[in-house]
């Protein structure tokens, strides 16, 4: 974990503020890719993940944009109310697991409200790269448009579409006209609200986009219904222990109580973090961060959010 000072607090737009975070001693920081994100240990004592969207180039700051959610857990208010501009915040190193595709020759980037952050350092980096991409921001007032100047004056402010969807007569994103025709080299990047990123991917693969040309991450889980969970076990097998994992606890939340360690940090499904090799059993799939081919293997699942359709699971713990 890194100990840095809040440089600067800023307001972005309505519910949004970023955060300008140095080291501490002046050093430089671990350096970063575009699209990866930090975990922040909140004054509310929650861990939550907030992405980079400075210039990846830049080790003297790292830059976050945080959004107010009013059905949060307490992270991003505390975020919004406690932390100011002097404080200091214990953060991970970067990681990233929503990298630009090496072998991508033209990117289209398409943002959703906050999901502008990671998008905005793709572009930076894109920028940087001389690469040629197109990046697309939906936003439901410019009130409410984290970064909207930025984007405005920036060096690639001619490859920018932006959406108002507060002013009448706006251009509306149209995704099945913008989505037709990929091309081998061309890769898509969305970020935004569940709802949001879930029509972009369902016009993509419509129009017949490869599952490995699209790319995605979720800031929130989509809602779960759960009249029909059933408890089950799990069994580790380099130790043998068997759990109980009852309707109402998460596989996680059992064997972080009994002091196995499994490496966590959204406990929503959309980090990846936790990701745990399964070896016997049929996973109940439940997260948003692997693809529709990786559930289909059944062979990992994410034991934070995740459930079991056999009476059993073997985990590679």
């Amino acid at each position: 974990m890194l100990q840095v000072l809040v440089r600067h607090k800023a307001i972005e737009a309505d519910g949004i503020v970023s955060f300008e975070l140095s080291a501490l001693d002046g050093v430089l920081l671990p350096a970063f890719t575009a699209g990866a994100h930090v975990d922040v240990n909140t004054p509310s004592g929650i861990t939550r993940q907030y992405s980079l969207c400075n210039p990846p180039g830049e080790r003297h700051r790292y830059v976050i944009g945080v959004l107010k959610d009013p059905l949060s857990r307490g992270g991003s208010q505390a975020m919004h109310e406690q932390v100011e501009q002097g404080h200091t915040l214990q953060i991970s190193e970067p990681r990233n697991l929503f990298p630009l595709a090496v072998t991508g020759k033209k990117h289209l980037l398409i943002a959703g409200g906050i999901g502008i952050t990671p998008i905005l350092a793709m572009a930076h980096a894109l920028e940087q790269q001389q690469a040629n991409f197109a990046l697309h921001y939906c936003f439901r007032s410019r009130a409410r448009a984290a970064f909207l100047g930025q984007l405005e004056r920036a060096p690639f402010a001619k490859r920018v579409t932006l959406y108002d969807g507060s002013r009448e007569g706006s251009a509306v994103l149209d995704a099945d006209a913008l989505l037709q025709n990929p091309e081998h080299d061309r890769h898509l990047y969305v970020c935004g609200p569940v709802g949001f990123i879930e029509h972009i991917l369902s016009a993509a693969k419509a129009a017949g986009w490869p599952d490995d040309h699209v790319h995605r991450e979720f800031f929130a889980a989509a809602p779960v219904e759960h009249d029909a969970d059933q408890p089950f076990e799990v069994e580790l097998a380099q130790s043998g222990k068997i759990f109980h994992i009852p309707v109402d606890r998460s596989v996680f939340e059992v064997l972080d109580e009994a002091g196995i360690e499994v490496e966590s940090s959204c406990e929503q499904g959309i980090c990846g973090s936790c990701i745990t090799r399964v070896l016997s059993g049929t996973p109940d799939h439940r997260d948003q961060f692997m693809t529709d081919a990786e559930h289909a293997a059944n062979d990992q699942f994410t034991p934070c959010c995740s459930r079991s359709k056999t009476s059993r699971l073997v985990l590679d713990l």
